[in-house]
């Protein structure tokens, strides 16, 4: 899925809301977790409820990744279940050497043919270059995140009195354009996302945290939107264990609508 009809998803749907199957076995309803394939069955009933009120959906790999040859298996069938009309993201934010992250790129766009994976930059612009060599995939780079951590370097200072996070998303910005480029930017920070607005006026942006790490809607869709709408608002664990009885498929719908319904407001 390209830009242009992912804008054409989001104004149809007048969603902007990305379900994340960060799918944690421990977490999913008892009377699932005993019968074979649990995660894939969990996962094909979550997509099932909440495919009308979202326009893409998250696959974190480090879920699946855990149970070997097993989970690429469950990535790869998820996937097969998503509808073509969804936009898919694999998180697993890759960034090595060249060569290296070519044969990542080649695992996310060919092998299983995700729309679009997130990135680390720190290594540099050849650690992502191969991504972006892609340019009918989406590089989603991480931009400002929301853990206690991002203070360790992305709000570190530098001599022209800007932050780290600013220096980083406005050199890669220059390394592609928003046809193929998103950057991640946590929804705990949403006083930073006018901000970066600034810097990338017209980039999607992944804005994970909203929710159950406490981030506003209403914040991030203000500060956040641009012409295009702009954002994909990601949403996990308060969609995927919204009941942790018989009926969770039904409870994730009833979040995922109503995430959908607030944002029919802001759009």
């Amino acid at each position: 899925m390209n830009r242009t009809q992912l804008i054409e998803q989001i104004r149809k749907k007048q969603s902007y809301l990305c379900v994340g199957l960060d799918t944690d076995l421990t977490k999913i309803p008892q009377h699932i977790q005993s019968i074979p394939d649990a995660i894939l069955e969990f996962n094909i009933a979550i997509i099932n409820a909440t495919k009308e009120h979202c326009i893409a959906y998250k696959i974190n790999t480090a879920f699946y990744e855990a149970y070997g040859a097993k989970g690429w298996e469950i990535i790869e069938q998820t996937l097969a279940h998503i509808p073509a009309t969804h936009f898919t993201i694999a998180d697993a934010k890759r960034g090595d050497i060249g060569n290296t992250s070519a044969q990542y790129a080649k695992t996310f766009f060919e092998t299983y043919q995700f729309d679009a994976v997130t990135v680390a930059p720190y290594m540099g612009e050849d650690s992502i270059r191969p991504f972006l060599d892609y340019t009918d995939k989406f590089t989603i780079v991480l931009g400002l995140t929301s853990n206690k951590g991002a203070n360790d370097f992305e709000y570190l200072k530098t001599e022209d009195g800007k932050y780290v996070y600013e220096r980083v998303i406005s050199k890669i910005a220059t390394w592609s354009t928003p046809e193929n480029l998103m950057f991640v930017v946590g929804a705990t920070q949403a006083k930073e996302v006018a901000n970066i607005r600034t810097i990338v006026p017209d980039n999607f942006l992944l804005i994970p945290g909203i929710g159950a790490q406490g981030g506003s809607l209403e914040d991030v869709s203000k500060y956040g939107m641009n012409k295009d709408c702009g954002l994909l608002v990601n949403i996990s664990r308060n969609v995927l264990y919204a009941s942790d009885k018989k009926d969770f498929a039904e409870a994730a719908a009833n979040v995922a609508a109503d995430y959908h319904q607030q944002m029919q407001k802001f759009i």
